[in-house]
């Protein structure tokens, strides 16, 4: 079950990693200066890109906790 527990903390960190990259996007395209409409077509992409890595994140937390339980 270690295995499961290290599996379960690689695949949050690429999760968070995810989160941080969603971050960067955001923000670039905040100093970008675009007009509302280019804003929320922006915004709208990277939204979907934070909540697959949110649930990336979320399901390494669920390995490892399942991993923990299990030892």
């Amino acid at each position: 079950m270690e295995l499961l527990i290290w599996a379960g903390a690689a695949v949050s960190l690429i999760g968070l990693a995810g989160l941080v990259w969603c971050i960067m996007l955001a923000a670039r395209a905040k100093r970008a200066g675009l007009s509302d409409d280019e804003m929320r077509a922006r915004l709208k992409g990277i939204v979907a890109l934070n909540m697959g890595a949110l649930f990336v994140s979320a399901f390494g937390l669920i390995l490892v906790v399942v991993g923990i339980i299990l030892s």
